[in-house]
């Protein structure tokens, strides 16, 4: 980073009055901070990695008190990235605002091969952490073993189910597979006998099935796994706990479960009938309806969230949730991205696949392409639809596809403009609550992508500046 890019980022930091995703500030003019190995983990854990200002006082209204020595706290914070697994080489950067000597460590992202970045003196399990918001929190179990998961080639799709039997698995659909896969795998069609054919395939491990096999075979997986099935919910309002006119919860809640090819077809079904259809008539009169939301991206988006899940051990008790709200709907699967993916590159480049085997098989089953074209078709039928862009992200270890439908664009005004209706809306100083209450989104997608992006460029301000995070804090129109 350059001295005048470092000057311009701790003017911003300071207008804004808050720290983020990739920036975390220490007073640092006593002397070094004595525990940064839970910043330097977390910044290290993520693909941005991260930048760590020394000299600005968040609790002193987020005042330029300088650093003690320069000097001395490079040499101080690199000892402490030394600690750490792998070593952390941070890049200084040092500036001089209101005649205070400001320091920065740039922190890289490191590879996912080798995540997580830990602090030695506790050990991996006690040492590693993820950045949340502003806040560094101790990494899951999990989140852990996802990486170990991918460093080690771990296929939880391939682990057998010892009390599992074939003679409850779908016969009909086991002989269209043995089929297929005679015509598709010419090389298997001859001098291999069935059972030779589904041990090589990985539906079997010798006499005892294996995971894939039962999630596609098993006339009722969930006997073995319970969870390893689809919970749907349709809310009245846009936020779980807001209830309809009756005080209803719910307005439908469905447990879907059977095997992969079953809880797709059922959870089409639960969407489009739970979801609104708009009737067009043209000017020929020809009437047209139109769903919701694209019957081929739903299809996508719930086949994705099955077949790319995280099926080990640590996530047997998290069903596939699918949340329809007033204004969007929400599909989540265990386990964030996989391997070297990024969310920018979603749809853009060949991914690892955690579930290689189960793709194959509903591959040569026709239930899916496996092609890595799902998330290309979505985007694109939601773009035909003329509807808000998919939303994809990760949190806590959740892979969540958001879809906004259009009503509100028939709620705000200035043409459908989110951004001038929230300043709109600001004239009068607003709630964090009444502002979700407005945008239709959760609180985290709104202070994140809608709110701050308003405070960084000062269109919006403030009414409790040097309290941020006040449960009392508005935010009015600048």
């Amino acid at each position: 980073m350059q001295e005048e890019a470092l000057f311009d980022l701790v003017n911003k930091v300071r207008r804004t009055k808050a720290e983020g995703q990739t920036i975390e500030l220490k007073a640092a003019h006593i002397g070094t901070p004595k525990r940064l190995f839970d910043t330097l983990s977390s910044f290290s854990n993520q693909d941005s990695g991260g930048i760590i200002i020394f000299g600005i006082d968040e609790s002193a209204d987020f005042a330029a008190v300088g650093v003690y020595d320069a000097q001395d706290l490079q040499k101080k914070v690199t000892e402490q990235c030394n600690q750490m697994e792998p070593a952390v080489r941070a890049l200084f950067t040092i500036c001089e605002i209101d005649g205070k000597v400001i320091v920065s460590a740039e922190i890289p992202g490191i590879e996912i091969s080798e995540r997580p970045c830990f602090y030695k003196g506790v050990g991996r399990i006690k040492g590693s952490y993820v950045r949340v918001g502003d806040a560094d929190e101790l990494m899951s179990e999990y989140e852990i073993y996802s990486y170990d998961a991918f460093r080690k080639r771990i296929h939880d799709d391939l682990r057998t189910v010892p009390n599992a039997k074939m003679n409850l698995f779908d016969a009909n659909r086991l002989d269209d597979y043995k089929r297929a896969v005679k015509k598709e795998r010419e090389n298997l069609a001859q001098n291999v006998s069935e059972d030779e054919l589904l041990q090589l395939m990985g539906v079997m491990d010798g006499d005892i099935p294996t995971l894939a096999g039962v999630m596609v075979f098993s006339k009722y997986p969930q006997a073995y796994f319970p969870q390893f099935s689809i919970t749907a919910v349709v809310i009245p309002g846009t936020e779980i706990g807001q209830t309809g006119t009756d005080d209803e919860r719910f307005i439908d809640n469905k447990r879907i479960t059977g095997a992969i090819s079953d809880m797709l077809e059922a959870a089409e079904s639960f969407v489009a009938r739970n979801s609104r259809t708009k009737t067009v008539i043209d000017e020929k009169g020809k009437r047209s309806d139109i769903p919701e939301y694209p019957a081929k991206a739903v299809r996508e988006a719930i086949l994705n969230a099955l077949v790319h899940r995280d099926y080990s051990i640590h996530t047997e008790n998290i069903p596939v949730r699918i949340e329809m709200y007033r204004d969007r709907m929400e599909i989540k699967s265990p386990g964030g991205l996989y391997g070297k993916i990024s969310i920018d590159s979603l749809g853009k480049v060949r991914p690892d696949t955690r579930n290689a085997t189960l793709a194959n098989i509903l591959e040569l089953l026709h239930v899916t392409e496996n092609r890595y074209s799902g998330i290309p078709t979505i985007r694109r039928e939601f773009e035909n639809a003329g509807l808000p862009a998919p939303v994809f992200e990760v949190r806590r270890g959740d892979f969540i596809v958001t879809f906004k439908n259009n009503i509100w664009r028939a709620d705000k005004k200035s043409d459908g403009n989110l951004e001038e209706a929230v300043l709109d809306f600001c004239a009068t100083p607003r709630t964090r609550a009444e502002l979700e209450h407005f945008t239709g989104f959760s609180r985290y997608y709104m202070m994140k992508e809608i709110i701050t992006p308003l405070l960084e460029c000062g269109k919006l301000k403030m009414t409790i500046p040097d309290k941020p995070k006040s449960k009392n804090q508005k935010y009015v129109r600048a």
